[in-house]
C-alpha cells in the first residue's frame, strides 16, 4: 500500500477529483494549506512568490523575512502498490502548467490500515 501525498493548485480541485474518479480512485481527502516551495534554477520571471529570479541563479526571501505563503490544496490519496504509476501520471497530467506553483507529489509507504468499523487490516482496509 502507499500514500500519495499531492499539493496543488487551488483551481485544480474539480479537475483533480473528476480525474482521479475517472480512472477509479473515488476515496481521498483534500485539505486547504498554505506553503511554498524552492524556486527553480534558470528561470528570468516574478514567481508565484513575488521573487525576482535571474537566469542560472535564484534570488530567495527566506520564511523569516516575511515571505508569503502561498494557499494550496492537499490531497491525500491511499492506493495499492499496483494503482501508483496510474495515479501519479493522472495527477501531473491534470496539474502541470509547466510554471512555478505547479505543485509536488510525495508517494510514501504505508505499513498497516485498519477500517474501524469493521475491524478490516492492510489493503481490505482501504
Amino acid at each position: 500500500m502507499k500514500e500519495i501525498v499531492a499539493i496543488v493548485r487551488m483551481n485544480k480541485v474539480n479537475e483533480n477529483k473528476q480525474s482521479l474518479a475517472d480512472i477509479g480512485i473515488c476515496s481521498l481527502h483534500a485539505m486547504k494549506v498554505t506553503g511554498r516551495g524552492r524556486s527553480p534554477v534558470g528561470f528570468t520571471i516574478i514567481n508565484q512568490h513575488g521573487v525576482r529570479e535571474e537566469i542560472g541563479t535564484i534570488i530567495e526571501e527566506g520564511l523569516s523575512s516575511g515571505a508569503r505563503l502561498v494557499p494550496k490544496r492537499m490531497f491525500t490519496i491511499l492506493v495499492q502498490d499496483n494503482q501508483v504509476e496510474e495515479v501519479v501520471h493522472t495527477l501531473i497530467r491534470v496539474n502541470s502548467q509547466g510554471s512555478p506553483g505547479d505543485g509536488k507529489i510525495f508517494v510514501l509507504p504505508i505499513d498497516d490500515a485498519m477500517r474501524i468499523r469493521t475491524g478490516e487490516r492492510g489493503e481490505d482496509a482501504i
